[in-house]
């Protein structure tokens, strides 16, 4: 019997439209190409879909923070009165990895610039490892365990020379038929300096040059290599910031008494308290013209609709090129950005191939039953 090795490789933010920017990426390997719709929010988000080919009210990961009145962050209130110290990120990164330990957290978990007066009010999504079989939802590696199927998944806490180094070594020893290989580092890269800067260009292109040498790993050790590489959204380069929060204060209500908001990158998620809050808050959102309301239609339409209103009774998106600044994210206005509108065409994805990609793979969360589709054959 021929051995057969299926490779996907995930490459965050590597969207279509940047693909189109780099065509000599894999070029002579990849003989198919096309983009994908993602979801709406972020790689979080997008992960989710991915591993169990569903949709976000259906795994139930939206966002990274949901409102909640049992938050298990109510004892950071006081680190609100600490310095300002405090607030910078490398301290904030620390006080994420104490706060991860004390709450036996496997997942990812980071508490960005949110206040500490605020965390009070929400809960955490991502409490446990999705890349194991067991996580909240079903996943591409549950369904390795059932089916006996041998597989190699990077690990996504170390660097990506340790992970490449990692697949090499699994194909040379011929130990697996399906492999996962997570190389986030262009995200942050278009994050800082843009989607076409020369330091992208240079990490695109080591990108190829560590993918080829996989491949032609793969090729020595497998009859057959089915190679898959693609991503979860694209990226836009920021033209302009927008100061939303000032307009939500400027509006005579109280944080926690009347509304509760959560301020993404790109998107703002409100709860409320009393209907003056919610009229109030909804006609100061329907006169900014940098972004839109998104209403439950809308919500439903990209599958992102929760009933109980868990990740937010009014989503408020901003159009893209334009970031919320500051937010609970990051202060600083940042060169490159996601979490768009999926139907935006920045937003799309990209999955590339050695082989061809079926009609019916129209979306991120498609991408799993290549996987499926490939193991089986």
């Amino acid at each position: 019997m021929s051995k057969k090795l299926v490779i996907h490789t995930f490459i965050d933010a590597f969207g279509y439209e940047i693909y189109r920017h780099y065509p000599c990426f894999l070029k002579g390997i990849v003989t198919n190409s096309k983009p994908l719709k993602s979801v709406l929010g972020f790689t979080n988000t997008c992960l989710p879909s991915i591993l169990s080919g569903q949709y976000p009210q259906e795994h139930k990961q939206a966002s990274l923070f949901f409102h909640s009145d049992d938050s298990p962050f109510k004892w950071m209130k006081p680190l609100s009165f600490l310095p300002g110290f405090f607030n910078r990120f490398r301290v904030r990164n620390i006080l994420s990895k104490i706060v991860k330990k004390l709450h036996n957290y496997t997942g990812y978990f980071q508490l960005y610039s949110i206040p500490f007066d605020k965390l009070g009010y929400f809960d955490f999504t991502e409490k446990k490892d999705y890349f194991v079989p067991g996580a909240p939802f079903n996943t591409i590696f549950d369904y390795c365990v059932q089916n006996n199927i041998d597989y190699h998944c990077s690990n996504w806490r170390k660097s990506e020379s340790e992970n490449l180094k990692a697949i090499k070594q699994d194909i040379k020893e011929e130990k697996v038929n399906f492999a996962w290989l997570y190389l986030p580092s262009l995200d942050g890269t278009m994050h800082t300096h843009g989607t076409t800067s020369d330091t992208t260009r240079a990490r695109v292109a080591y990108l190829d040059k560590e993918l080829r040498a996989v491949y032609e790993e793969a090729l020595e050790h497998y009859d057959e290599v089915s190679f898959y590489v693609f991503s979860d959204h694209g990226m836009y380069d920021v033209t302009t910031g927008y100061d939303l929060i000032s307009d939500i204060e400027a509006l005579d209500l109280e944080y926690g008494k009347d509304y509760v908001a959560m301020y993404d990158s790109t998107m703002a998620r409100f709860w409320f308290k009393n209907e003056t809050a919610r009229e109030k808050i909804t006609k100061a959102l329907s006169l900014v013209k940098e972004g839109s309301i998104l209403d439950d239609d809308d919500l439903k339409r990209v599958k992102t609709y929760f009933e109980d209103g868990r990740f937010g009774e009014l989503f408020f998106l901003m159009d893209p090129k334009v970031m919320i600044n500051p937010s609970y994210f990051g202060k600083n206005l940042i060169k490159g950005m996601h979490g768009y509108h999926p139907d935006a065409k920045g937003s799309n994805a990209a999955i590339l191939s050695n082989k061809k990609i079926d009609d019916s793979i129209l979306s991120i969360t498609d991408i799993r039953k290549t996987m499926e589709q490939e193991l089986a054959g």
